[in-house]
């Protein structure tokens, strides 16, 4: 994975305080996100396994959330200075410097994967290896939430996201590469944030086969 994660790492290290303060209201704002990831959370109990990671988790603001909706949630960041912040945010959570593409959990231990728009960076070609080691971590009917910028073309599109180069996905695109991984997609949300950008925020609800 290589280059593109670490300039991703030195660029999220650089904007800390200021991406903090951007998301410091842990989706007040957000109805839709905020009802996928309550949904997310109340299946992944459910499942009776509540240890749930939020992998790319930023300051750890949606690892508090995960916590307060009721499940065993920690946060893994390739960014140290995230992790410091996060740790420092939230002192009684865990939070712990980790790459996506080779998380340090056990085969099968996890009822959920929370990716909330942490797989942006990826390239395409990239993408496949890493949602197979999310399917390693995950459980039997374990769940992985999968929050992304969509398109409505049929490949993904590279543009200049604030802190470093993203794709956006055609949602069906996405959907197959979850299936082919090991995943069975059975819910959606799609919903136009008015963004200058013109791209859809999307949402992709999987559950481990």
């Amino acid at each position: 994975m290589g280059n593109h994660q670490d300039d991703t790492r030195t660029a999220y290290d650089g904007v800390v305080e200021l991406y903090a303060s951007l998301f410091a209201n842990r989706l007040e704002t957000q109805p839709f996100s905020r009802a996928m990831i309550g949904t997310f959370a109340e299946l992944v109990r459910a499942t009776g396994n509540p240890q749930a990671a939020d992998v790319g988790c930023g300051p750890g603001h949606l690892t508090a959330m995960l916590h307060e909706l009721g499940l065993d949630a920690f946060g893994l960041d390739l960014a140290p200075g995230m992790v410091d912040h996060a740790r420092q945010a939230h002192p009684a959570l865990r939070f712990q410097e980790a790459r996506m593409e080779s998380l340090p959990i056990e085969d099968g231990a996890l009822g959920g994967v929370l990716a909330h728009y942490s797989m942006i960076h990826t390239p395409p070609g990239k993408l496949p290896e890493l949602l197979s080691e999310q399917v390693r971590v995950l459980a039997p009917d374990g769940l992985l939430l999968v929050s992304f910028f969509g398109t409505d073309g049929q490949e993904p599109v590279r543009f200049n996201h604030k802190v470093a180069p993203a794709y956006s996905w055609p949602v069906d695109s996405l959907a197959e590469l979850l299936a082919d991984a090991g995943l069975d997609p059975f819910a959606r949300l799609l919903h136009d944030p008015a963004s200058e950008r013109g791209f859809l925020d999307a949402h992709l609800l999987a559950r481990r086969s």
